[in-house]
């Protein structure tokens, strides 16, 4: 019909000019946007508060915790650690550890802790912020943190690769971890390697623990001579290893070969320590190219990682020695 054909094509006029028909407005309103974000991923959804909170929770140990990034935009960055209560300001203080900014509550009761703490900071010429104490609670969440606290900036960690350097001193040692997670272990193992000739450590980056403040005291200042890496998937880094020369010993009580009796000592090599509880996983064990043991007495059930790893890198230090 004319008429309706005429319809159709006619010109329709507006204080913007001449359009024909709707120029496909109406359609491009009905196409979707995209697959609805997650909850999580959703910054004002209660599930999203829900995941912060919990990685606030998991942060913390002891007198540390840390602080959760807004959104999922952030989460892959390393967060700062904030450090807070008298005495682990001071202990922090003293360990050297690497501090941004140091907080102070607006007219704090004085003692010891935190004159000794005062003199530490201005020593070694860091930041000193007077705060309110409901801004301190704030950057502490909810912590006692007795008007004190200390910014710990994220630890700048090495890639593995790093630790196959041809140009390092003596026989290749690096040390990785497998499923670890309390950082006096990892602070304890970092001093190990520096006390006897290693180059490095290696973390995966998932289910393991990192390089908190807490690990940061206890490895005594070797955490600023000893790098640690982080691995995306600890069991491709320690192929690469192998790779490139090194032979990959497994620590575990059920071993092919007692630690007196090592024979590759004089190789270059990555000794990887598991968990106390679950031991090496199946896919790190399985890439080991030996299962080392340490002879104890029957009345001893295990060492902790700590004191495995360390009385295996004596062992190894003594024979090149030797």
């Amino acid at each position: 019909m004319p008429g309706n054909s005429q319809r159709r094509g006619a010109v329709r006029k507006s204080g913007k000019g001449a359009t024909v028909g709707s120029g496909g407005q109406r359609r491009r309103g009905l196409e979707g946007k995209g697959p609805t974000p997650k909850a999580a991923d959703r910054e004002y959804h209660p599930a999203h508060k829900r995941a912060r909170a919990v990685a606030k929770r998991s942060g913390g140990l002891g007198g540390s915790g840390a602080t959760a990034g807004r959104g999922p935009a952030r989460r892959s960055k390393a967060s700062s650690e904030m450090v807070y209560g008298r005495n682990s300001v001071v202990e922090a203080l003293r360990a050297d550890v690497p501090v941004a900014t140091m907080y102070i509550a607006t007219r704090i009761d004085t003692d010891d802790r935190v004159r000794e703490a005062l003199k530490l900071a201005t020593e070694r010429g860091l930041a000193i912020l007077e705060t309110p104490r409901g801004e301190l609670d704030r950057l502490t969440d909810g912590g006692v943190h007795q008007g004190m606290a200390l910014q710990v900036p994220p630890y700048d960690y090495a890639h593995p690769n790093d630790l196959v350097d041809p140009e390092m001193p003596g026989i290749p040692l690096v040390v990785a971890l497998d499923g670890i997670t309390d950082p006096r272990n990892l602070g304890a193992i970092v001093r190990s390697v520096a006390a006897f000739g290693g180059h490095g450590v290696v973390v995966p980056e998932r289910r393991s623990v990192g390089m908190t403040a807490s690990a940061w005291k206890t490895s005594a200042g070797a955490a600023a001579r000893i790098p640690v890496a982080r691995a995306s998937n600890l069991t491709r880094a320690l192929e690469e290893f192998k790779k490139a020369g090194f032979f990959i010993l497994g620590l575990d009580m059920d071993g092919d070969v007692e630690l007196p009796d090592l024979a590759l000592a004089s190789e270059p090599l990555v000794i990887v320590t598991g968990s106390e509880g679950k031991g090496l996983s199946r896919l790190v064990r399985e890439t080991c190219d030996q299962i080392v043991s340490i002879p104890m007495s029957s009345a001893v059930e295990s060492l902790n990682a700590g004191l495995a790893t360390g009385v295996t890198l004596y062992e190894i230090a003594r024979q090149r020695r030797g």
